[in-house]
């Protein structure tokens, strides 16, 4: 580590749970993040403020006006631009020394078969439940961690699949991959902004944790936050054995009419 990096991480260093060993496994790491929106843009920055060491950012999305009130990693300068590129400018702004590789593209299965082998970590910072599906079954298939957040309207939830915890669920062992929800969408429902702020923040601190060796994450417990109330619940979820994904009595939870989105 150079005498740079040891002043730009040294409140991490500080940490004991962290220290010099930890900040090299963050350097050293690889997050993938579905998703430069409003989960993505503020996950994107800290993750790069903290110096994850490569960031590929995947979206197919342009910013436009209306994505300003919430996804703060795009400027009223940048409307027009493809999102990912606007997310890699502001990840080089804040430390530079972050390799970022910005894919204009959706996540389909093929994309996902080809970028989720390579990562340490995936954020799933999508806006729509089949995605967040597909993410779920590249991760369990290839082993990786996942960290998937969701918010709509006034709710927002968070969750943790580690694949070193034999005991922990995946996406699918909570809400089943068959299911057909009808999707609520940020244009036709709206989204409270500073919620995708903290869900964001949240899902870079739990894959921060997972890279630096940092425990427990949220792995096995879905993290729900009512935005109007400002409370927060928790939901232990086992795994699944009759699970079609992660293969491990079936029965999923059902979204308890929390159709949640991220734009």
């Amino acid at each position: 580590m150079t005498d740079e990096q040891l002043l730009r991480y040294s409140r991490h260093i500080l940490l004991d749970e962290v220290g010099i060993a930890g900040q090299e496994r963050i350097l050293a790491g690889h997050a993938l993040l579905i998703g430069a929106g409003g989960l993505g843009s503020p996950a994107a920055l800290y993750l790069g403020s903290a110096g994850v060491g490569r960031i590929t950012l995947v979206d197919d999305d342009e910013v436009d006006l209306t994505n300003l009130q919430r996804q703060i990693a795009h400027t009223t300068a940048r409307v027009g631009q493809p999102k990912v590129q606007s997310a890699t400018q502001a990840i080089t702004a804040l430390n530079p020394e972050v390799q970022v590789t910005p894919v204009q593209a959706r996540a389909d299965a093929a994309l996902l078969a080809r970028l989720v082998p390579t990562a340490s970590v995936v954020l799933d910072c999508s806006d729509n439940y089949a995605t967040r599906q597909a993410v779920n079954a590249a991760c369990v298939r290839h082993g990786v961690p996942l960290v998937t957040g969701a918010v709509i309207r006034f709710d927002a939830q968070i969750t943790v699949r580690d694949p070193h915890d034999a005991l922990s669920p995946c996406y699918a062992c909570l809400f089943a991959p068959d299911a057909t929800p009808q999707e609520a969408r940020c244009a036709t429902m709206g989204v409270f902004a500073p919620l995708v702020g903290v869900i964001g923040a949240m899902q870079a601190a739990e894959a921060l944790k997972l890279l630096a060796g940092v425990g427990p994450s949220l792995a096995g417990r879905l993290l729900m936050l009512d935005g109007r109330s400002m409370e927060w619940s928790s939901l232990r979820v086992p795994r699944q054995p009759g699970c079609p994904v992660c293969g491990a009595p079936s029965g999923h939870a059902q979204e308890a009419g929390r159709t949640s989105e991220n734009d």
